[in-house]
């Protein structure tokens, strides 16, 4: 694919994920839409997912995560410091490990 071609899905993902965003409290459906279509144009045009947009999706079940509707967040300290979001849809969960301020390891 040419340059141009990534460009224009890489905006186009974008644009999807952020209506996605804004219009999940009143129609989680079409959110689930506008993020399956922004993954089919990614995948189309050979265009890694944002991975600002990646943390937000089940890793179990595929569906668009909405910290407090269909997700919950939580910071555990147990063995390793990390971030743990439960999917409400499947039960999953996905776990992000952080690094507290002033850890030299």
């Amino acid at each position: 694919m040419s340059l141009r071609t990534r460009k224009i899905a890489k905006e186009r993902i974008n644009i999807l994920m952020k209506l996605a965003e804004e219009i999940h409290k009143t129609k989680p459906h079409l959110a689930q839409k506008y993020y399956k279509a922004a993954w089919k144009i990614s995948l189309k045009a050979r265009v890694p997912f944002p991975k600002k947009w990646k943390k937000r999706i089940c890793k179990h079940c595929k569906k668009f995560l909405f910290l407090g509707f269909n997700a919950t967040v939580r910071l555990n300290q147990n063995r390793f410091p990390h971030v743990t979001i439960k999917c409400l849809e499947c039960g999953g969960y996905t776990r992000y490990p952080y690094k507290k301020k002033g850890s030299k390891k």
